[in-house]
């Protein structure tokens, strides 16, 4: 007889909803900032979810940020520039 081990181990930390979204309609005219990291091609993958969203939402407008090295965190000034201009932010990275 074979006998099948589930190698998942239990979770150690106790789950949590994730609440940061924004909701938008479909006539939303809302602005999204794309905020790539620095790494090699994430400019390129967030112009492609960018265009994907935008054919999803029409209405939505796209800005893109850039903080330019992966290693570090994103500093105030961006931040601040991003929750002045964008009601949400998709942040991806590239290799």
């Amino acid at each position: 007889m074979i006998e099948y081990y589930n190698p998942d181990a239990p979770v150690g930390v106790e789950e949590t909803p994730y609440d940061l979204s924004v909701a938008l309609k479909p006539e939303s005219s809302a602005c999204i900032g794309l905020l790539a990291n620095g790494f090699p091609d994430s400019v390129d993958f967030l112009n492609e979810v960018g265009a994907a969203l935008q054919k999803l939402r029409p209405g939505i407008s796209l800005l893109p940020y850039n903080k330019g090295n992966a290693s570090i965190p994103a500093n105030e000034q961006l931040l601040g520039e991003i929750g002045g201009e964008c009601v949400g932010v998709i942040a991806a990275y590239g290799h």
